[in-house]
């Protein structure tokens, strides 16, 4: 780790981006290969897991994925198939582009049937979680909360007509909680055997290795989430930084965390998850940067919940158009779920999630009135580079909070 105490040199910022590339290279390479594998032959079989399933008014379009690939096909509405199954599965790989390939592709099935498999771990924690609901969309809920399991479109477009999407995917402030509750369960543990055996030793400091060791396992069990990902890696990162003094809030850090991520999983590239993760995080920084003079500490966590909901609007609304006046509710929404969330964890660890699902059910089934907005391409064009040239200009800054105000007025009034 090293290269993160002489990046500020110019001829070491050059060899690390050097060896990025060749990084980036490499599993690209890997990645290539796997994919002349497939589409070698016409017709391609293989054994995948049931991820998610969209349902249509004709037919169901299901998302499937092993070790190498996520794909998607259609199937009958009558296919008794769902999430979890595991299918051995014949499909065509004519017209299957190298991007489409690390994208996810789409394609035709000719045959499949259901395979018996045995429970994983995290087949059995889901099914336990399950068990703890009666309403299908609280199952679901909860199993994408805890265990990142891909959420139906119903679901989704309840969290998007809330504006709260960025509450269930599984990012840095889920990975806070979980490396807080791994602390202190290994604490008192820990502290016998630390004071018995290498009183020398920095007990903090170990725990917090410690508590790596179990979210990298985590992050293996929930799929490598990108937006996880960049959590578990700018957390790693950022211990290193303070055991050494070096500035964590930093928007080169930030950079050097998404290369160090996208040199390992080239696929990300084109991982909307992602990119909002790592959007969501530059605008935490560059508020840090000309708002943290603010005195009142209730007033910093209200306007800070609010600037980064309202800053992060225009590049969501380019991707995703839907709008409903319920949406300025998120940022109140996102406060409370700072207690929901490990409140719901401990009840589901005592096997008592069930506690809240009348409130729940009550919160999910909420009718909206939807209309529709896009952010317009020249606008998000000027919004980002003025995010950008933000990090080195008040000017710009300012500028880009009246770009957030005209759009917030545009997407609302």
């Amino acid at each position: 780790m090293v290269i993160l105490k002489i990046l500020k040199q110019y001829e070491n910022l050059l060899l690390f981006f050097a060896f990025i590339v060749i990084v980036f290279l490499i599993n690209l390479s890997i990645q290539y290969t796997k994919y002349q594998e497939l589409i070698d032959e016409e017709i391609y079989e293989t054994k995948a897991k049931v991820i998610n399933i969209y349902k249509k008014e004709d037919y169901n379009v299901i998302k499937l994925q092993n070790s190498d690939i996520d794909f998607f096909t259609s199937v009958n509405k009558d296919e008794l198939i769902n999430k979890n199954d595991v299918l051995n599965i014949v499909f065509i790989t004519s017209n299957i582009s190298f991007v489409k390939y690390l994208k996810g592709f789409y394609t035709n099935t000719i045959y499949f049937n259901h395979v018996n498999y045995t429970k994983t771990i995290k087949d059995k924690i889901s099914q336990n979680i399950s068990n703890q609901h009666e309403n299908p969309i609280i199952k679901e809920l909860f199993q994408a909360l805890f265990l990142a399991i891909p959420i139906s479109q119903e679901l989704r477009q309840i969290c998007t007509n809330y504006g709260i999407s960025h509450l269930i995917a599984l990012s840095g402030f889920h990975l806070a909680v979980l490396s807080f509750l791994i602390y202190w369960i290994l604490y008192y543990p820990y502290n016998f055997i630390h004071q018995r055996y290498f009183p020398f030793r920095n007990k903090k400091y170990d725990l917090i290795l410690i508590s790596i060791v179990f979210l990298f396992i985590y992050l293996i069990f929930t799929n490598m989430v990108a937006s996880l990902l960049r959590a578990f890696v700018m957390f790693v990162i950022g211990i290193y930084l303070l055991r050494t003094n070096i500035k964590i809030f930093s928007f080169l850090n930030l950079f050097i965390v998404l290369l160090i991520i996208l040199a390992m999983f080239p696929k990300y590239i084109f991982s909307l998850s992602l990119w909002f993760s790592m959007f969501g995080v530059f605008y935490i920084f560059l508020y840090i940067q000309y708002f943290k003079d603010i005195k009142s500490k209730v007033f910093q966590v209200v306007f800070f919940n609010f600037w980064i909901y309202f800053v992060m609007n225009p590049i969501v609304h380019y991707f995703f158009h839907n709008v409903t006046y319920e949406q300025l509710l998120s940022p109140f929404i996102t406060l409370a779920f700072t207690l929901f969330y490990p409140s719901e964890l401990l009840l589901h660890i005592l096997a008592v999630g069930y506690s809240f699902d009348t409130f729940i059910e009550y919160f999910l089934s909420y009718e909206f009135t939807v209309f529709t907005k896009q952010t317009h391409i020249l606008f998000f064009a000027l919004y980002i580079l003025f995010s950008f040239l933000s990090i080195f200009s008040k000017n710009a800054f300012i500028f880009l909070n009246i770009l957030l105000f005209l759009f917030t007025g545009y997407l609302f009034l």
